[in-house]
């Protein structure tokens, strides 16, 4: 099962990429693990790499496609994959169609977990850590016992300024901006599946596996 996951900060595609992993017994592929893989074997693309973000520079394309083919090459993923981050532009998506080409292979499905712009903000902003012990809990799905209080360590709860709703209004926006030529461009090879992300998590992977022809 050849799998490209997408959807946007805090619709809980995380969650799922762990269960289609453990479901299907396929490697979970993302940008980030490729590139930390590449720079920890020293290999010629993974030192590149490490030079640009070294410099706090983007990684060009044709780096990042380099080990993106390096990692699809080996042998883990033969019987197939979970992408995760990759593609982010329609040059990089037609770049990955080519790998796919070369390797003899073909993604099965593009799934993309959809929830309304509101509750994904909801979940962005609802996160508040413990001052004094670090513990994390969320004012809708694990809030406090009393507001405003760790249940740990009686510690004072702060929202972080990454979790700011302006913040999460911003990688919201961007995030859109990015995806849609992407959603254009799968829905027209006919791979683009959308998910409603806003149902309970089991409901989610079900109906993830049943638009990849699969059953739970």
């Amino acid at each position: 099962m050849k799998i490209l996951l997408m959807g946007p900060p805090g619709a809980g595609k995380g969650t799922q990429a762990e269960k289609l992993v453990e479901r299907f017994g396929i490697p979970h592929i993302s940008t980030g693990d490729m590139f930390r893989a590449a720079i920890k074997n020293g290999t010629e693309l993974g030192v590149k790499a490490k030079s640009f973000m070294d410099a706090g520079q983007l990684v060009p394309d044709e780096v990042t496609i380099g080990i993106v083919r390096e990692r699809l090459s080996q042998d883990d993923c033969r019987a197939g994959f979970l992408l995760d981050g990759f593609p982010r532009t329609v040059p990089q998506a037609n770049a990955l169609n080519e790998t796919l080409d070369a390797l003899n292979m073909r993604l099965d499905g593009v799934i993309d977990i959809q929830v309304a712009r509101e509750k994904l903000i909801e979940r962005l902003t609802g996160r508040r850590i413990c001052r004094q012990c670090g513990a994390t809990l969320h004012v809708v799905f694990n809030p406090p016992q009393q507001e405003g209080v760790c249940d740990k360590c009686s510690g004072e709860l702060y929202q972080r300024s990454d979790d700011s709703r302006e913040t999460a209004e911003n990688r919201l926006d961007v995030y859109a901006a990015q995806t849609q030529p992407l959603i254009d461009y799968y829905q027209q090879q006919g791979l683009y599946q959308r998910i409603n992300g806003e149902q309970p998590m089991s409901v989610v992977l079900e109906d993830i596996c049943k638009a990849l022809g699969r059953t739970v």
